[in-house]
């Protein structure tokens, strides 16, 4: 849902929630397939994460780290200034692109000769998911969230104390 003019704060809550709620879908589906050894196409589940891009003017995507969004630092732009009437009210968030990306690494060789996924020499490949990784990536993912709510709320009720002066 896009939000503009003086609400742009709840449009990047809103863009922040959305992202960090996909991220964590990811992040369950990894955790739900960490023990699968052959998925539809004969392979073991191979790790999947989200790679969060920001989309400039000229539909130039500059790439960020695997799972972190690029922050802006404060500019004296941002505050009011009477003199070229710019405000953060005016400010507009740019387009953000979320993919979903495939980690191309192999899983642990287990020995397992009896095993109907073994290779000719016995080894099975599990799948290359930590759990531990997993877990903190959502515990991340999931405090990103509340304070992306956190940030809603806030400014949910600024506004509606402005609405009371």
């Amino acid at each position: 849902m896009k939000v503009g003019g003086n609400f742009s704060s709840f449009d990047l809550s809103s863009k922040g929630l959305s992202l960090q709620r996909k991220k964590m879908d990811v992040i369950a589906k990894n955790i739900a397939n960490a023990d699968a050894t052959r998925m539809e196409n004969g392979q073991p589940y191979k790790r999947k994460f989200m790679k969060i891009s920001e989309v400039t003017n000229d539909n130039k995507i500059l790439s960020t780290p695997q799972s972190t969004a690029k922050l802006l630092t404060t500019k004296k732009e941002h505050i009011m200034n009477p003199t070229n009437n710019m405000s953060v009210f005016n400010k507009t968030s740019k387009p953000v692109n979320a993919e979903i990306l495939e980690d191309s690494s192999i899983g642990e060789l287990i020995f397992m000769p009896n095993h109907p996924d073994a290779d000719q020499n016995g080894y099975v490949e599990s799948s290359n998911v930590n759990i531990i990784n997993e877990m903190v990536e959502m515990i991340e993912a999931t405090r990103n969230y509340e304070a992306n709510l956190k940030a809603l709320n806030a400014s949910k009720e600024m506004i509606k104390d402005a609405l009371e002066i």
